[in-house]
């Protein structure tokens, strides 16, 4: 089963820039994109479906402001949207999930804390009551796979200039720890790291050019801990860019 998982920054110049034409050609299963900037209305024209896939769409109700998707060639027996924080940040357009049998996949876009509406504190109150529903659902007989833009780096290999980025957000000590809560105390898996251990592996350029030499590793698929043994191969697709992050692309041994 193939997981493909990519922030866009704005659907319209991703699929400008041959995204479609090439998700066309790469026989993933799922498909899970982020930051669309686009209403679900402008996703149902012909340019954004993909022939022998279901798509779902999940928007901000704001123009030019978040949004996700998942298409997939299986049709789920359940869509659920949003993840129903109380702070209600979470029906910005930031999570869609496609559900089968025992297997859950979601597309999440955190908070970035870059902008006058998302603070950092708007991003640690997000993180915390995510961190919440993951105890929660762990003691659920369900397996997930969560993709996404997670807008944080966790070890110091996952950031080239891991020294001068210490301080900024998506690589500060809270949240680098966060992450290690997440894979060391309740148990999820980075899938990526399971099979590929290379310091030079980014997905994400701030200034947005995969050369600049300032590279994060900010997207992550993180499954459950009965998911880990199953990643059979992980890339992160460089060769063309569509966005300012990088496709992330992962194998896994699970039949649907």
């Amino acid at each position: 089963m193939r997981v493909i998982s990519l922030s866009v920054d704005g659907i319209f110049q991703a699929a400008q820039r041959g995204l479609f034409t090439w998700l066309a050609g790469q026989d993933a299963d799922f498909i899970c994109l982020q930051d669309l900037r686009a209403l679900e209305r402008e996703m149902e024209k012909p340019e954004f479906q993909l022939k022998g896939y279901n798509a779902y769409f999940f928007d901000s109700g704001t123009k030019h402001y978040n949004g996700v998707a998942i298409y997939s060639r299986l049709q789920p027996k359940a869509l659920i949207y949003g993840l129903g924080f109380a702070s209600g940040v979470d029906m910005e357009g930031r999570y869609l999930q496609v559900d089968f049998e025992q297997l859950s996949i979601g597309s999440l876009l955190a908070p970035s804390a870059s902008s006058e509406l998302e603070s950092q504190e708007v991003k640690i109150k997000f993180f915390d009551d995510f961190q919440a529903h993951l105890d929660k659902i762990t003691r659920k007989r369900r397996e997930y796979i969560f993709c996404g833009n997670w807008q944080m780096a966790h070890t110091p290999k996952d950031v080239s200039n891991s020294a001068e980025n210490q301080h900024n957000s998506g690589f500060l000590p809270h949240e680098r720890q966060w992450l290690s809560q997440l894979f060391n105390q309740i148990g999820y898996v980075d899938a990526f790291r399971k099979v590929n251990k290379d310091s030079d592996e980014y997905s994400w350029w701030p200034k947005g050019l995969k050369d600049d030499g300032d590279g994060w590793r900010t997207d992550f698929q993180v499954v459950s801990n009965s998911l880990g043994g199953k990643v059979e191969y992980a890339a992160i697709y460089k060769t063309q860019q569509f966005s300012s992050h990088m496709p992330v692309i992962i194998d896994y041994d699970i039949e649907l």
